[in-house]
């Protein structure tokens, strides 16, 4: 058995923001204490974290569900790559049973496969979809900052600007879930400045609820990355539990129209202001703007057709919202 690998550089002396999960996590997370923080936080999360995972995939298992986790949110017959980002049609994945070809792409151990048990193997919270002549760079070497697109950098492997959030994320939760130890591939400060630097994106969201759906259990910090900071410390990431919903604003308060639209921009309704702040399906941060009740129109010229999120910021809090440009 694994000796326990739990790292803390929590302050004591720091207060954390009041943690709620929204309505739809609540029964999910209603054992957990999010009134507590560091080792015991760690400690409830992960015994939850466990017990919820009820389902255990063997690696053969991946094909059923992989694709679907994977799944490209602007084109539903592709699924996403993970560090290149390509989208690629789902048939395309290595397998000898698999007759369709070509055969592009084969499966990732984010947390490679060498250095974990084997209960852990088949646990999709940590494999992705990957083209095979990247998968083959990277193979088992740690993770190591760098900057822009993936880089193998000899020794160690830069997932890229748009991957480093999701490395750190799934690290995280192989280190709650198995004890599976940071420095084996990487470090926790440098996961931690990960959580920070590259906030959740949609397809994360994605991930998480299809493989909820499949073994049980979902990965905490892709449901609020600020756990991270009330465990370990560090600068503070992003609090997912820390926003308004939509039923916290009124009709009055904001309406974004047209949505779906055709057009090179849409607008939104408000009678206060606004910061707004555009995303990609990837989580990509790609337009900030701002806007109040003489200046509501927002150029998406740029943007090329597909699925976007749009959020709001008022003095009161935030909300996301789903934008398509078709």
């Amino acid at each position: 058995m694994k000796q326990s690998y739990i790292y803390f550089l929590l302050v004591t002396s720091v207060c954390f923001a009041q943690l709620t999960p929204p309505t739809e996590l609540q029964s999910y997370y209603s054992n957990v204490d999010f009134s507590l923080s560091g080792t015991p936080l760690y400690n409830n999360l992960a015994t939850e974290t466990i017990a919820k995972h009820t389902t255990f995939l063997a690696y053969t298992d991946r094909h059923d569900y992989l694709y679907d986790a994977d799944e490209d949110l602007s084109n539903p017959s592709n699924v996403i790559l993970i560090y290149s980002g390509e989208s690629r049609y789902w048939e395309e994945y290595l397998s000898g049973n698999n007759s369709y070809m070509p055969q592009t792409f084969n499966t990732e151990h984010v947390y490679p496969q060498s250095l974990i048990g084997s209960t852990a193997e088949g646990d999709l919270h940590h494999l992705r979809s990957c083209d095979i002549s990247i998968n083959s760079s990277r193979a088992n070497k740690p993770f190591a900052n760098g900057s822009g697109s993936y880089s193998d950098l000899g020794s160690s492997w830069y997932p890229g600007d748009e991957w480093k959030g999701d490395v750190a994320r799934m690290i995280m939760y192989l280190n709650l879930r198995y004890a599976e130890p940071f420095d084996e591939v990487g470090s926790l400060s440098l996961f931690l400045q990960w959580n920070v630097e590259d906030p959740v994106s949609p397809f994360e969201d994605h991930r998480n609820k299809v493989i909820s759906a499949a073994q049980g259990n979902r990965n905490p910090f892709i449901d609020n990355p600020y756990l991270a900071t009330v465990i370990w410390g560090g600068t503070l990431a992003e609090n997912r539990w820390n926003t308004l919903s939509t039923n916290d604003f009124t009709d009055s308060d904001f309406k974004i129209y047209p949505n779906p639209t055709s057009e090179n921009y849409f607008n939104i309704k408000t009678n206060q202001s606004l910061k707004v702040e555009i995303f990609d399906i990837l989580g990509k941060s790609i337009l900030k703007t701002q806007v109040d009740s003489n200046n509501s129109k927002i150029d998406i010229n740029r943007l090329t057709k597909g699925i976007y999120l749009v959020k709001l910021i008022s003095d009161k809090g935030s909300v996301t919202k789903k934008l398509i440009k078709q």
